[in-house]
């Protein structure tokens, strides 16, 4: 299976004892806010936290869409997630991709556009709330077209899923499917 590829330094550790309850927990809220905005095709869970590790960095998520052509509610969800993570010195990262398996960017951490020197967007500003940093950030079309786990419309496990994910997110998602 694909795996996310980041040119990003080893952050801090995080400031609670399990940081994976917090991150699982900020994931299904953000399933919950997300699946009603416009364009969202699909939500799925990327990364460590789908996997046994008991420390994971952050959270990575990855919404597919029809159309980028307004991400301003997908965009407010995103940034409780980053701000429920951060609170525990964790990340959080929305990941976009378009309905035939491109990648798109991420989710702009900022509310507002406007040139930053930290702004890795190569083409800040042209399309609102997407942050389009490839230079530090891919995905393959093979992580893309079979993510480990789909979140929403339905829940599809592709891989061993801890006990933590099924019990926090996966079970629940599932009863109100």
């Amino acid at each position: 299976m694909g795996k996310v590829r980041r040119n990003l330094s080893s952050g801090p550790s995080p400031a609670v004892a399990d940081p994976r309850r917090q991150l699982l927990l900020g994931a299904y809220s953000f399933v919950h806010a997300a699946r009603a905005c416009p364009n969202v095709r699909r939500i799925s869970l990327l990364g460590s936290l789908a996997t046994a590790k008991a420390m994971p960095k952050d959270i990575d998520l990855l919404v597919t869409l029809d159309s980028v052509s307004d991400l301003t509610e997908l965009a407010r969800a995103g940034r409780r997630l980053m701000g429920s993570a951060q609170s525990i010195n964790l990340g959080a990262d929305i990941f976009l991709a378009d309905a035939a398996g491109h990648y798109l960017g991420r989710i702009c951490h900022y509310r507002e556009c406007h040139p930053r020197v930290r702004c890795p967007a190569q083409h800040c500003g042209d399309k609102e709330h997407l942050n389009d940093d490839f230079h530090v950030v891919t995905l393959s079309k093979e992580l893309i077209a079979a993510p480990a786990i789909d979140l929403w419309p339905k829940v599809v496990r592709r891989l061993a899923v801890p006990a933590d994910v099924d019990e926090l997110l996966l079970t629940k998602l599932e009863c109100h499917q």
